[in-house]
């Protein structure tokens, strides 16, 4: 009888021990698992990939126009696998940094029926996009074209007087992809809205 009292009183101890142990373990893997947030904040800050407190088009710092040089602006457009015509209205252009500047992008769908599609920008040299300011764009969100339709799409930007001033030359291209299935989802959303 004694044994028994001995060993349930060990199994006791040890049960004990294991469950404080797994307490342990649970709260260790809680906190860690809350500590992961804000460490990956900091290290995304750190090494500048997907920074979470970056303004998706954040408003320029520095609204002075630097005068005394010209920026030459060409602008590009393409398509991938999009039934539309799309073109800048005005090919090239200077401008001084700081300068806030209005340019439109032609658009029509050849298409049958409504089409919905993302454009995506580009920059050559790579650099300039650090310098490129888009305060309004069509690229900010996606586009719907009805069958046949033509739209003047305007974009705003300015050049930064941080640019460095080696370049003399900026390319902003823009490639418009299909979204598919978002003209149907959008379809369907617009007798909604309308009734």
């Amino acid at each position: 009888m004694m044994d028994r009292l001995q060993a349930a009183t060990r199994t006791d101890g040890r049960n004990r021990s294991t469950l404080i142990r797994l307490i342990i373990s649970a709260l260790l893997m809680f906190g860690f698992g809350y500590a992961l947030v804000p460490f990956y904040e900091k290290l995304c800050q750190v090494l500048d990939v997907n920074n979470l407190n970056k303004q998706e088009n954040p408003l320029p710092l520095n609204t002075q126009i630097d005068r005394s040089r010209s920026v030459s602006i060409e602008f590009d457009a393409n398509l991938h696998r999009l039934p539309w015509n799309f073109k800048p209205v005005t090919g090239s252009l200077t401008v001084h940094p700081g300068e806030v500047v209005t340019v439109e992008y032609e658009v029509s769908n050849t298409r049958g029926n409504a089409v919905t599609g993302q454009a995506i920008p580009s920059y050559t040299p790579m650099v300039a996009m650090e310098h490129f300011q888009k305060l309004e764009c069509f690229c900010f969100k996606q586009q719907t074209l009805a069958a046949g339709e033509v739209r003047r799409m305007p974009v705003a930007f300015l050049v930064s007087p941080s640019l460095p001033k080696d370049i003399h030359t900026i390319t902003l291209s823009y490639t418009f992809f299909e979204v598919p299935g978002a003209t149907a989802a959008t379809a369907a959303a617009k007798p909604a809205e309308g009734g």
